[in-house]
């Protein structure tokens, strides 16, 4: 876990190389950060940074096992180690010495903490490269925290910030601003300045200060749609278009929702349990829990039904030049029948 090697940086213990790999461009950002804050008297120019799509690695090596300039130790952020991928050879811009680099990585420079970024979902396993960097780096695997883990999270981070936030209104924060946590920490700085760095983070707050994504609205807009709340179907939609959105991309995105409602539907009769569903579907936890918990969700006949409905819809919206809005919002207040 990223918060263990954190704590470990926090108390000095600081290794000479790590390996940042994953998706979540907020926990590269974090460690680096923390590397900043255990070293402080590292100046700017003691933080050296290569794209390594642009750089080969020997130009990296050579850098670290130079001495640092009036400082201790330098700090050397190598990006983009795609070569640990399994990228095609062919389509690198630079060749790599990765024998050079596996001989490094057993004796590395005392004077430089070198940290290698793999932005990627997943590394290539079998290569050589991989195996050593893994055995000799720290690694920090940057993937997309779901669940608990990611509502535990948004507690840990907003008491950073100086304030509380309930787990009921962890999740409300999630079903808002999404599942990004360097978009869900720029809220909770936001909240937190609010709040003055004190205080609870409630769910009044988090409706005045947090906007909600697109996503998130269709999905209220498509559940109350579907559950007969005709009212506040055409209020969620009205205030979808006072915010720019088009009729013709709501539709596809309603669409959306709708098989991925009937998805849900069948995996659950399998016995699929929530994560399974969410990684079958590769779909965030939480849109799977939600479904779940709809005890008034409609069978599948009548998902189907409103399918073939939005077909139509699309339609008319792609071939006609009147007013657009309108042909959804009469969508929307006819009553559903089978």
């Amino acid at each position: 876990m990223a918060t263990a090697i954190w704590k470990k940086i926090a108390a000095g213990e600081i290794d000479s190389v790590y390996l940042l790999t994953g998706l979540e461009q907020h926990i590269f950002d974090t460690t680096i950060t923390r590397l900043k804050k255990a070293l402080p008297d590292l100046d700017d120019a003691s933080v050296i940074r290569f794209d390594l799509e642009e750089t080969p690695i020997d130009t990296v090596i050579e850098e670290a096992d130079t001495l640092p300039f009036l400082e201790d130790r330098k700090l050397i952020i190598a990006g983009n180690a795609s070569f640990l991928t399994a990228k095609d050879k062919g389509k690198e811009k630079v060749t790599h010495n990765l024998e050079l680099l596996e001989a490094w990585l057993a004796n590395p420079s005392p004077t430089a903490i070198v940290v290698f970024i793999a932005p990627y979902e997943k590394l290539d396993a079998r290569k050589r490269i991989t195996k050593k960097m893994k055995e000799r780096a720290t690694v920090i695997e940057a993937n997309r925290l779901q669940g608990k883990d990611l509502f535990t999270w948004v507690q840990q981070e907003a008491g950073a910030h100086g304030a509380r936030i309930a787990p009921q209104n962890a999740e409300m924060l999630v079903q808002m601003a999404g599942d990004s946590l360097l978009a869900l920490s720029a809220e909770l700085a936001k909240i937190a300045t609010y709040l003055n760095g004190e205080g609870d983070i409630t769910a009044e707050v988090i409706q005045l200060l947090v906007p909600r994504t697109p996503e998130m609205d269709v999905f209220r807009l498509t559940d109350a749609y579907v559950n007969g709340r005709v009212a506040d179907t055409v209020s969620i939609y009205h205030d979808l278009l006072r915010n720019g959105e088009e009729p013709i991309m709501l539709t596809s995105l309603i669409a959306s929702h709708i098989r991925l409602m009937i998805h849900v539907g069948l995996l659950r009769k399998k016995g699929y349990q929530q994560n399974q569903i969410a990684q079958t579907l590769s779909v965030h936890p939480y849109r799977v829990k939600l479904m779940m918990e709809n005890r008034s969700l409609p069978n599948d006949g009548r998902l189907l039904l409103i399918l073939d409905k939005l077909a139509v819809i699309d339609y008319k919206l792609k071939s006609t030049s009147g007013k657009r809005e309108r042909i959804l919002e009469l969508f929307f207040m006819e009553p559903l029948r089978k």
